[in-house]
């Protein structure tokens, strides 16, 4: 993959990983981070900062807060979106509420997405 990555992001992506969301945090440290498969944190990938990405199962995992849903935010991440597609990369997006609310399922279909399995 050719993701030449934007250096000016990479300061903006380590403060990003400092300062998590409460569900990014949930997400990263109750499931992502006890995966057998490496998943980054706050990924500079071209112009854009993944919030979580599998370089191994190509896929990018989306946190969505409210700012999400404006008409800006939503243009915004088709955009991200499309680049990452354009990539080979496929694109999993869970809002905040999915995370909060429905997070055993979240995972479930994470997992689905990683490896083709149904976790048992």
């Amino acid at each position: 993959m050719n993701n030449k990555a934007n250096g000016k992001l990479t300061n903006l992506s380590k403060i990003l990983r400092r300062n998590m969301t409460a569900e990014e945090k949930h997400l990263w440290y109750d499931f992502l981070k006890q995966i057998p498969l490496t998943v980054n944190r706050q990924k500079v990938i071209g112009n854009y900062i993944a919030d979580f990405y599998c370089a191994e199962a190509s896929i990018v995992i989306e946190v969505d807060g409210y700012q999400h849903g404006t008409y800006i935010g939503r243009s915004d991440d088709l955009k991200k979106e499309q680049y990452f597609n354009s990539l080979g990369i496929k694109v999993l997006r869970y809002s905040n509420k999915d995370v909060n609310s429905n997070f055993e399922n979240v995972c479930e279909d994470i997992w689905l997405h990683i490896t083709g399995e149904k976790p048992q």
